[in-house]
């Protein structure tokens, strides 16, 4: 089976190398399951729950309770998560998380070592794709995927463009896969 994956905003051009596509929401749980330090940065459009974004904040809480990924949340987004009754989110702006992950010597939050997968969710599509290019090409060992709707060329896997049903079930299949509810 053949997937085209052209970027959501259609005059963007990633160059040579784009994103590859995750066809099967299996294979991106299995990427997950294999991270040695894996992060998620979750983006404020998590916050806006509507037919367009789904669940996304709850996705991001149950994808850290079945792996135990540390989150970062950009902007207000610390917020929602606290109304949820999570806790663990660590706020940072979008800029600086980008900054730090481009940045081979910084030790991650928990001064372990770098991270070397960072997946993207919630994140407006613009500024998505201007920090995964800054990410692609200034890091010298991280992977990225993107957990949005929209295919995004500048990460290194990222879904095709999806329709809200077909992105809700990629998502429920991620966190079963990974031993969530």
């Amino acid at each position: 089976m053949s997937v085209k994956a052209e970027p959501w905003q259609r005059a963007e051009i990633a160059g040579p190398t784009k994103a590859k596509v995750i066809i099967k929401p299996e294979v991106a749980a299995a990427m997950i399951k294999r991270a040695k330090r894996p992060i998620l940065i979750v983006g404020y459009l998590s916050t806006k729950i509507d037919k367009d974004t789904g669940k996304m904040i709850e996705y991001a809480i149950r994808l850290n309770k079945a792996t135990g990924i540390p989150i970062v949340a950009t902007g207000h987004t610390i917020k929602e998560f606290v109304k949820q009754g999570f806790d663990q989110a660590i706020q940072m702006n979008a800029m600086d998380i980008g900054n730090r992950l481009k940045d081979s010597t910084w030790n991650g939050l928990d001064g372990n070592g770098s991270y070397d997968v960072a997946l993207f969710m919630g994140w407006p599509y613009y500024m998505e794709f201007v920090i995964l290019s800054g990410l692609k090409h200034f890091s010298t060992n991280l992977k990225t995927i993107t957990l949005d709707r929209y295919y995004n060329p500048h990460a290194s896997w990222s879904f095709p463009n999806l329709k809200v049903e077909e992105w809700n079930q990629s998502f429920e299949t991620i966190i079963n896969n990974l031993g969530g509810k």
